[in-house]
């Protein structure tokens, strides 16, 4: 898939993105439910906690970033019945998709990703608090980690701005709360203006940080941060104060410095200021790396769609280009900071998914999704839930056990 296809995707005007952001729902009667990974009915007290984050052993060093998708008959871990945060723009199976996506999961070369397991998480994380900034991907991960908790406990939604931008739930028997912050680049954006109407096209100050998500910071001890796809369009970019050059533009006076030079230098920005930041000891961030879209046969809005049933094999996808060169990028800011330790610096870790995901392109929702309002559109951005997405917090939660005593 040409990563250039995903840019048009987020040319909608804020208000389609509503369009992801829908009121809960929950369905007990689903027909197109799915057997979850346990019985609900065996669970224990979710107030128990756990003595010890032994029992399921995490290899030391395994990079679970190299794989494979393998068949897998165990289930999901939750179902559209059993989660009432599942959003309707993710609930696949409500709207027809088959389940054949669900019969898969990533297997690490020479060693094993371990399977979630929801009280031990929350054990974890007990009185503490995790936030997740970024775009509506980095939503998507947030709705998964939700879904994979409610196998415990349904969190307690506690707060939210006017716009759905910023937004808290809340883990009681936990004492655990879990955080939206939505940030489109990461550093400071004013959306250009034509005719009194919202252009799609954004001036970015590169070097300077967006202060609307960092000012959360000092609130929290986990951060899962990402971005990337709101880049895939025409924007101007200034560091200093000055205008240095511009994306996806073709303006005489000006360079078209690459998408690959404006995520760089917007992660450079972000992770310098997590890593310098005073009020913020004892913070844990985590670097979500790109995700690719699967537009094939046009894009979102001319006639794109993703119709794959299963998995891609590893010899039949590039591991270049674009998307490829994002994901190295952001690699690369975080490995400059592991090496430097700078005085006062925190600590980082790499969620690298990108390889996986690519090999996925059956497990969007395509058309499977509550479309009126974009009729005809074909999501192949999202993931579906449950889904290969809930991968990246199965990679959260050993990486959290590595770094538990």
């Amino acid at each position: 898939m040409s990563s250039r296809k995903t840019r048009s995707f987020f040319l909608w005007p804020l208000v389609a993105s509503a369009c992801f952001l829908l009121s809960v729902a929950f369905f007990p009667n689903n027909p197109y439910k799915v057997t979850p990974q346990k019985d609900l009915d065996q669970r224990e007290d979710p107030k128990q906690k756990l003595t010890s984050h032994n029992s399921t052993k995490v290899k030391m060093g395994c990079d679970f970033s190299k794989g494979k998708w393998v068949p897998d008959s165990g289930g999901p871990a939750y179902t559209n019945a059993t989660c009432r945060t599942l959003m309707e723009s993710k609930d696949c199976l409500k709207y027809g998709k088959d389940t054949d996506y669900l019969n898969w999961r990533w297997k690490p070369n020479g060693c094993e990703l371990p399977r979630f397991e929801a009280r031990m998480f929350l054990d974890i994380v007990r009185g503490k608090r995790m936030a997740f900034a970024g775009d509506s991907v980095a939503r998507n991960q947030l709705e998964s980690l939700l879904c994979l908790l409610s196998e415990v406990e349904t969190p307690l939604d506690v707060d939210k701005d006017a716009e759905d931008k910023f937004r808290t739930w809340y883990f009681k028997s936990y004492d655990f709360t879990v955080m939206k912050l939505w940030t489109r680049f990461l550093v400071e954006e004013t959306e250009r203006m034509i005719n009194g109407s919202a252009s799609g096209v954004f001036d970015l100050h590169l070097d300077r940080i967006n202060t609307k998500w960092t000012e959360k910071l000092p609130l929290i001890n986990y951060l899962v941060i990402s971005d990337s796809h709101w880049f895939f369009r025409k924007n101007y970019l200034y560091e200093g104060g000055k205008l240095i050059g511009c994306t996806f533009c073709s303006e005489a006076n000006l360079t078209d410095l690459g998408i690959n030079y404006a995520v760089q230098r917007a992660f450079r920005t972000a992770l310098k200021y997590l890593s310098k930041c005073e009020k913020c000891e004892g913070l844990l961030t985590f670097l979500r790396t790109f995700t690719p879209a699967h537009f094939e046969n046009g894009t979102w809005n001319s006639g794109g769609d993703c119709k794959r049933i299963r998995p891609a094999n590893e010899g039949d996808v590039s591991f270049s280009g674009t998307d490829w060169e994002l994901r190295n990028a952001q690699v690369e800011e975080v490995k400059k900071l592991q090496v430097e330790k700078p005085k006062g610096a925190k600590h980082f870790m790499l969620l690298d998914v990108t390889r996986a995901m690519t090999m996925r392109p059956d497990a969007h929702p395509g058309s499977h999704w509550n479309n009126k309002w974009m009729g005809g559109y074909n999501d192949c951005l999202h993931w579906c839930l449950p889904g290969p997405i809930d991968m990246w917090n199965e990679l959260l939660f050993a990486l959290l056990k590595e770094d538990t005593p």
